[in-house]
């Protein structure tokens, strides 16, 4: 019970600490903003979070189980159907998952970003104390790769059935077509709520885009 307990609180801080870096930032937020938000003190908010790091760790983690499960959900309604269909669905479905999560798309390009800068993890002297001692990190790393995984596999599965190219190379075309995603989560981050963000380009043409050819270099591997 007690577990429960703890565990229900620190969602709810997690939930009041989403809100406030929705509205301020990062940077700009306070631990005691949060600890207001949260209808709590700021010695009980640090009681559950020692720094503002670490809830945003919490965030970014939150954030990555959102986006595997939905990946999850998927596989599963896509696995009577071929490869290529499971894996632009996948892409879809990460493209829409940042659409309506500003917060969480910028928590995990952050966070990405920063497992490429320390080395995928190795080398340590690039975070901060905070970071090394955040729990969410360390949980963050055991999923962190699964996006990938599950997307590769369909392509994979995609070889088999002959949805897809035989040349493909799954991982490469997995991380591929996440570079092509990452640029539109950027100009959508950069655009707020609109729909024409950049020389009155529609963000659903782009997405469009995205998506045929991600199908044609799955199709014709056109990846090299």
């Amino acid at each position: 019970m007690r577990d429960s307990k703890k565990s229900e609180k620190e969602n709810l801080i997690i939930d009041a600490a989403e809100r406030v870096f929705s509205k301020v930032g990062f940077k700009n937020a306070k631990m005691e903003d949060i600890a207001a938000e949260a209808s709590i003190t700021k010695v009980t908010l640090y009681s559950y979070f020692q720094s503002k790091e670490n809830l945003y760790m919490a965030i970014t983690h939150r954030a990555l189980q959102q986006l595997n499960d939905i990946f999850y959900k998927v596989v599963d309604e896509y696995r009577h159907r071929s490869g290529l269909d499971s894996t632009l669905a996948l892409e879809s479905a990460f493209i829409s998952f940042c659409e309506s999560n500003f917060l969480y798309s910028e928590a995990l390009l952050e966070y990405f970003a920063l497992v490429r800068s320390t080395s995928i993890g190795e080398d340590q002297s690039k975070l901060t104390d905070a970071v090394k001692e955040s729990i969410y990190y360390m949980k963050l790393q055991d999923i962190h790769n699964l996006p990938y995984k599950l997307t590769a596999k369909e392509i994979a599965r995609g070889i088999q059935d002959g949805s897809v190219h035989k040349d493909v190379d799954p991982m490469f075309s997995t991380l591929q077509g996440w570079c092509m995603i990452i640029g539109f989560v950027k100009i959508v981050a950069a655009s707020g709520r609109s729909t024409m963000p950049l020389f009155n380009v529609s963000l659903n043409e782009i997405k469009s885009s995205i998506l045929t050819l991600a199908r044609n270099a799955l199709q014709t591997n056109i990846t090299k």
